[in-house]
């Protein structure tokens, strides 16, 4: 499994433990400012007989607030961020853009509306004739592709005007090459699944993971995503639980908690909650938990975070403290995030700390995939 950008994402939250309010019970406008005052938002929680946020809540508050002002800081003249290295990244601007927006950031609106608005201006303007988005990333331009195009779906209900319209013909065409993409003629084996290319005849869990949510995405917000294709790439997915409990990069693969994390979410988003593969997976990463030396950390942080709190109960009670103090523990003085381990050691610090951001804010249940 290389990453050049193995990189994989739900509107209103809170923060830790679930317990701010539900999505949509706070004005847009102002979750900014309260996630960057903790005791206004306690207060405000006490008056709602919700529990007062803990010390670790109010630490990833701070981790998050620290981080968007680091990104905010490095986004690039033309809108764009960029991946360490390849230079200006249609992923690493997607990932980021979806770190602003998880933590309750709107385009258009507030201290970041109009770098998120840039951001998305970029993207868009990268895609490729024959509807690929990708910029600048030499492997695996599927990773980049499903990392826009699932950034697209989500912001295609809160932008306006031209720039709406934009992000509907663009997401649409997105989805048209993740569809033809899954349907190139492959094995059983590797049916239903994507790998690094467009025509690529085989498949990979990783790089399955980030199409996946992309259609489950879109289909939600009324794209024409027809219901075979989500049951096809579920089929595949199931087909990569490995010999131990958990999920590998291909059937027949051992299992790993990165891509555990993976398999759990992409059966989380399609309906095959508590399905027992996916509790089996979830009980092993309980045991056996997503460390900062793996190989590929930021991108397990990602999935492994997500695909628990999809879980819920006690498996998500289990590993939630370890797994957002491991990501509170190595954020950078500057605020940032950065891999010292493995392949993700290349892709720099704004892959890393976008990563991180959307790991951390999951239970602020903001952006649409995040949703229970």
């Amino acid at each position: 499994m290389t990453i050049s950008l193995m990189l994989p994402a739900v509107s209103s939250p809170s923060a830790a433990g679930g317990r701010r309010p539900a999505s949509g019970s706070l004005p847009v406008l102002a979750v900014g400012l309260l996630l960057q005052f903790p005791l206004a938002l306690a207060a405000q929680e006490e008056q709602r007989g919700i529990p007062e946020p803990t010390a670790r809540d109010k630490q990833v508050d701070r981790a998050v607030v620290g981080a968007l002002k680091y990104l905010a800081s490095n986004q690039q003249p033309s809108g764009a961020w960029l991946l360490q290295q390849n230079g200006e990244s249609t992923a690493a601007t997607s990932l980021a853009i979806m770190s602003f927006m998880a933590a309750g950031h709107v385009p258009g609106e507030g201290p970041y509306g109009s770098r998120i608005d840039r951001g998305i201006r970029w993207v868009i303007d990268h895609q490729q004739r024959n509807g690929m988005i990708v910029h600048n990333q030499s492997h695996g331009p599927m990773y980049s592709h499903g990392i826009s195009t699932l950034m697209l779906a989500e912001v295609a209900g809160m932008v306006q005007g031209q720039l709406g319209r934009d992000v509907r013909l663009a997401l649409e065409r997105g989805i048209e090459v993740i569809l033809k993409a899954q349907n190139v003629s492959k094995s059983k084996k590797h049916a239903g699944g994507w790998r690094y290319h467009s025509t690529s005849a085989d498949s990979d869990l990783s790089v399955t993971g980030w199409q996946l949510l992309a259609l489950r995405a879109a289909r939600n917000i009324g794209c024409d995503v027809p219901a075979e294709n989500i049951d096809q790439a579920v089929e595949y997915v199931n087909n990569c639980v490995g010999e131990t409990p958990g999920f590998g990069y291909q059937p027949g693969s051992s299992s790993t908690p990165t891509l555990s994390g993976v398999g759990i979410l992409a059966l989380e988003v399609c309906g095959e909650h508590h399905s027992p593969a996916v509790l089996r997976a979830a009980g092993e990463l309980v045991r056996r938990p997503l460390k900062y030396d793996n190989r590929f950390y930021f991108y397990g942080a990602y999935y492994c975070t997500v695909g628990m709190f999809k879980v819920g109960g006690d498996q998500w009670n289990a590993v939630r403290p370890q797994l957002i103090d491991e990501l509170l523990e190595h954020q950078e003085s500057d605020h940032s995030w950065i891999a010292r381990y493995g392949n993700e050691k290349g892709a720099g610090r704004i892959y890393c700390t976008a990563m991180a951001v959307l790991a951390l804010t999951v239970e602020y249940r903001y952006l649409p995939i995040y949703q229970r």
